[in-house]
């Protein structure tokens, strides 16, 4: 096994782990879908669940927190699966994942200029073409290139710089949403709750509010797993590490749970099916309800395209070092193991995921959701594979450095594997609100068959390299390894001048 010191910049703080992964849970959704959260399982149904699929992926989470303590190196997923499963189910596990983060991104590409369309009604311009029954305009065009450039660019400069740009952003979503709370307990009414508490009553209509929004909300929650894949970069202690985030996670339930239930204060359930029939909106024509006015609406949407691009920026940062991990283990070619010379930054990688997100716009938004689906599916099957390495390295290695240690192992890990598994299944149910239709499911079969072409070709190039891992040493293994170093090409010097000067007297 090859033996290295992180070539990565220790750049992120505890504040930009927290915002990273936060940001990359909260999108464009909570603007969007709070009306039809709240008409398929009531305002508190709804709101609890999120809390019901928090829990879900808290359990999850809870097995990211100790392995990612545990490994603290790029690739997250790709090393624990490795450790535990070997190459191939590494790389099963990270292309999977892959998927999902370059999905992501790409389905951001298009969120954004159509959320301007909402912002200036008269932003699409030069009419080109259909996909799918979606209208794709030069104007609507223009701006998603343009945007995706700049966050490439953004992304390649540094590490610490889309943190920053991700700062900015999430205190803007936070804002928005607080304002939205603060004003729906100020001038909103419980009273605006009747009938509209859970979607069903009686007969145990309860408890199924509450688990047709559970069924869905972890979808909205995937983005926590994005600090494992830049663990390197991260200048926090490991135990540290994990708490930040499940905190993430813990945040983001709770953000959602609140915009819920504060539009269900302002709005009655007539006023949320108008909104629905209407703008769509929900969220924001509730912002201006509580202030009784149009123009916070605005705030709301501004809000939301920040979290369009903290939710991009996030899965940029994650699907690059992903590639990365994935090429410095030969499992894809090499040229996506090359760091900017400067930035250290994956950089090869960073202009792949740029290259695709700028495409992605020309095939409309509408096949952009479908890959979007596929790359959730991705994700919530990396997460599964996860738990289960979990529970292969507590047996396997149960004397491993575990600097932040979940009680009761193998209970949680056995939890998180059920729970990862129920979310994977319930893609393939029909009727279950998370089903995949049938362009998604060939998309994911396309992924998957690019992937087999990938094993196969470079397994016959690198062969014996083919799935090797890089084990890092440690800052304080370096320190202790320098001095030695050191010596030694000192000596050499000596050596060296010893005999150039006996050459001279000879």
């Amino acid at each position: 096994m090859e033996k290295k010191q992180s070539e990565f910049n220790k750049v992120f703080s505890a504040w930009d782990i927290l915002v990273i992964a936060f940001g990359a849970m909260i999108g464009w959704g909570w603007v969007v879908s709070s009306g039809g959260w709240i008409q398929k399982g009531g305002v508190l149904g709804a709101a609890l669940g999120f809390v019901v699929g928090g829990v879900m992926i808290f359990f999850v989470g809870l097995t990211y927190a100790e392995l990612t303590a545990a490994m603290p190196q790029c690739g997250g997923e790709h090393v624990w699966s490795h450790r535990a499963m070997g190459p191939t189910g590494s790389f099963v596990c990270t292309w999977a994942i892959v998927l999902g983060y370059v999905g992501v991104a790409c389905f951001e590409a298009c969120a954004f200029p159509t959320i301007i369309s909402y912002l200036w009604p008269g932003f699409l311009k030069g009419y080109l073409y259909t996909v799918a029954g979606f209208d794709i305009y030069a104007s609507w065009l223009i701006v998603a290139i343009i945007v995706a450039f700049c966050i490439m660019l953004i992304n390649i400069v540094g590490a610490k710089t889309a943190a920053k740009l991700q700062t900015i952003l999430t205190i803007i979503i936070g804002g928005a949403g607080i304002l939205l709370i603060v004003a729906s307990v100020i001038n909103g009414t419980v009273d605006n709750l009747d009938g509209q508490m859970f979607a069903e009553v009686g007969g145990g209509g309860i408890v199924k509010s509450i688990l047709s929004v559970a069924v869905i909300s972890p979808f909205y929650l995937i983005g926590f797993d994005v600090i494992p894949q830049a663990a390197e970069e991260i200048n926090v202690p490991p135990k540290k590490i994990g708490g930040m985030l499940i905190l993430s996670v813990v945040l983001a339930v709770l953000f959602y749970a609140f915009v819920i239930i504060a539009v269900g204060l302002v709005m009655n359930s007539g006023a949320i099916t108008a909104s629905q029939a209407g703008t769509g909106l929900v969220t924001a024509d509730a912002m201006a309800l509580a202030f009784k006015t149009s123009v916070m609406a605005k705030v709301i949407i501004v809000g939301g395209m920040c979290g369009i691009i903290t939710s991009w920026n996030s899965f940029m940062i994650g699907g690059s070092r992903a590639i990365y991990s994935m090429a410095e283990s030969y499992m894809i070619p090499r040229v996506f193991a090359k760091l900017h010379p400067r930035h250290k930054t994956p950089i090869n990688a960073l202009i792949l995921i740029g290259i695709l997100t700028m495409l992605a716009p020309f095939a409309g938004r509408v096949m952009m959701v479908w890959i979007c689906d596929a790359g959730n599916f991705g994700c919530c099957l990396a997460y599964c594979m996860v738990a289960i390495s979990f529970l292969i390295l507590r047996k396997k290695q149960p004397d491993m450095p575990r600097p932040y240690k979940v009680p009761a192992g193998r209970l949680m890990g056995g939890i998180a594997v059920l729970m990862s598994g129920f979310m994977v299944v319930m893609y393939c149910i029909p009727g279950s609100g998370g089903t995949l239709i049938l362009p998604e499911w060939g998309m994911v079969a396309a992924w998957s068959a690019l992937g087999v072409v990938f094993f196969a070709i470079c397994k016959s190039k690198y062969r014996e390299s083919f799935g090797s891992m890089v084990q890092l040493i440690s800052d304080e293994d370096a320190a202790t390894l320098l001095p030695e170093a050191d010596e030694r090409e000192l000596d050499k010097v000596i050596d060296g001048a010893i005999d150039r000067v006996l050459a001279r007297l000879a």
